[in-house]
């Protein structure tokens, strides 16, 4: 069974000439004819070369692989029952599913609450993340939940101002932080600013903190899409000799002449801006968490992707020993951004097995008694069903899960949504429900009486779009919390879970679905 999807994608806008004949392993066309132009990956690599390397169009777009993995989160279905209820009365008047509580607390203090159990772990200096920023910071502000600012957000901007190599004064990353934290309420939910290693260079946490008030600083060892470092590309040949100057590697190098000579005549169009990889060392590791909470970070989170087991043993033991507030564990397979196309699919360990060993060294440090912060899975969720999987696959250590394609996703359509109003070019399947924001979008109502006429016609759709997203996650959160008998997040647990095949089960230690239970059926059938 071939897992991989080979030579041809919506991803790099490739197709195969012979699509319905195509040898699985290569990805080929069976039959390779003198006098193609090319439409395949090879094909187009033979002229565009390393620039098919990436998803395109790029800036418009998130990725994430298509490869099928032995076993993911559909593997596992959601244990109901018919008795008992935790969490409230058992009373069918008061157990019912509107009552589940989904807000978590989360830190040293248990001061960070997110109204609900889920977080965007990290969206940044890309494209799709700035032009789609007010959306997604308002929406989740409004939400009351996590939202990461990703890696590079100070380095990339044009505008930050610069002394002896430290920030200094910020536009992007000062508006980005403004943006949530104008729109908090009932002091729910956090703004996080992540770090990677060019950022550290610039003393951009430093920065967020005294300069910003950001009281939530993210260190970065990667993430679930690639095992380098971050990756933009550049239209304008200015800003690709700003981020040289600045310490970046863009290739080629802006300064060449001949570079600048062939850029200046259409050779190519795009520079690429690339992030150094990190060095993890235990020495320089405690050393750079006493500096953030010297600086005055009050929470220090750590983020890391889909390495290897003994990166992800390390992640755990090193967030544990120095006392992390939150632990961010992101599988293969995503990308918010610009991440080499076959790497993403090729590379780390996939979710389920990345995260029933995050479940395992978790354990093993809890039983020894020792302290273990909260912990957030991420990798390709998107819905309330797939929310409560990671939760219970990982209690009751996972407090969240982190999604970041699909909030972009629901911000962009509000956006675009809106866009269709005020041009009066709405589409038939959205038209149907109206023409203006309160007949369109289902939430409009509730948050219009909340936050009043004028602050209301102030929130951009894009927000609104992110908003009635997230309302609906969580009732659909609550509808299978309330089925399973658990109504706050704490009550999840491993056994409301049940692994569909041996394999999966083999795996996570999750019960195959014919060994759940069968000890109390047979006391309940014998007695």
């Amino acid at each position: 069974m071939t897992l991989s999807k080979v030579n041809s994608s919506a991803a790099t806008l490739t197709k195969n000439r012979t699509e319905g004949s195509v040898v699985p392993a290569s990805g080929m066309c069976v039959t390779c004819v003198d006098g193609c132009v090319g439409m395949c990956e090879i094909g187009k690599s033979a002229y565009r070369g390393h620039e098919v390397i990436y998803p395109q169009p790029f800036g418009v777009i998130t990725t994430a692989a298509e490869k099928a993995y032995p076993v993911d989160y559909s593997h596992f279905n959601i244990m109901g029952t018919a008795v008992g209820a935790h969490g409230i009365a058992e009373d069918s008047d008061r157990a019912i599913f509107p009552a589940v509580d989904l807000e978590v607390a989360l830190g040293h203090d248990r001061k960070i609450r997110f109204r609900y159990p889920w977080l965007i772990p990290g969206i940044g200096s890309t494209n799709i993340a700035k032009n789609n920023w007010e959306g997604i910071a308002i929406g989740s502000a409004l939400a009351g939940t996590g939202l990461t600012i990703g890696e590079n957000v100070v380095g990339m901007d044009p505008e930050t101002v610069l002394r002896n190599g430290k920030v200094v004064d910020t536009v992007d990353l000062k508006n980005r932080v403004r943006l949530y934290k104008d729109h908090v309420r009932d002091g729910l939910g956090a703004v996080v600013v992540q770090s990677n290693v060019e950022d550290t260079r610039l003393g951009a946490h430093e920065y967020a903190i005294e300069k910003l008030g950001v009281e939530i600083v993210e260190m970065k060892w990667g993430q679930g899409a690639k095992d380098i470092g971050g990756e933009v590309k550049i239209r304008d040949l200015k800003k690709a000799q700003l981020l040289y100057d600045r310490g970046y590697i863009v290739l080629p190098n802006p300064h060449d002449p001949n570079v600048i000579h062939a850029f200046e005549k259409g050779a190519f169009k795009e520079f690429e801006r690339h992030s150094r990889v990190g060095m993890v060392t235990e020495e320089g590791f405690a050393t750079r968490v006493e500096e953030l909470r010297r600086a005055g970070a009050k929470y220090v989170f750590l983020k890391t992707g889909a390495y290897r087991p003994a990166d992800l043993a390390r992640a755990v033991k090193f967030a544990s020993k120095y006392r992390l507030d939150l632990l961010t564990v992101d599988g293969a397979g995503g990308g918010t951004g610009m991440s080499p196309w076959r790497m993403m699919n090729e590379w780390g360990v996939p979710p389920v097995e990345l995260h029933a060993l995050l479940y395992n060294y978790a354990k093993d440090l809890a039983d020894r008694g020792e302290y273990l912060p909260a912990i957030a899975v991420a990798g390709g969720f998107t819905f309330e069903d797939q929310i409560f999987k990671g939760l219970a696959m990982g209690a009751p250590y996972v407090k969240l899960v982190g999604m970041a394609r699909s909030p972009i996703a629901a911000a962009m359509v509000g956006k675009t949504i809106g866009r269709g109003i005020d041009e009066g070019q709405l589409p038939v399947y959205v038209e149907r429900f109206g023409s203006t924001k309160d007949e369109i979008f289902v939430t409009a109502s509730e948050l219009r009486k909340e936050l009043g006429n004028e602050a209301f016609e102030k929130i951009p759709t894009g927000a609104l779009g992110l908003y009635t997203y997230y309302e609906r996650l969580a009732q659909g959160l609550r509808q299978l919390m309330a089925g399973s008998r658990k109504f706050a997040c704490s009550y999840i647990a491993r056994e409301d879970l049940c692994a569909l095949t041996r394999e999966a089960a083999a795996i996570s230690g999750i019960n195959w679905v014919m060994d759940v239970d069968r000890e109390e059926a047979e006391r309940i059938l014998h007695a």
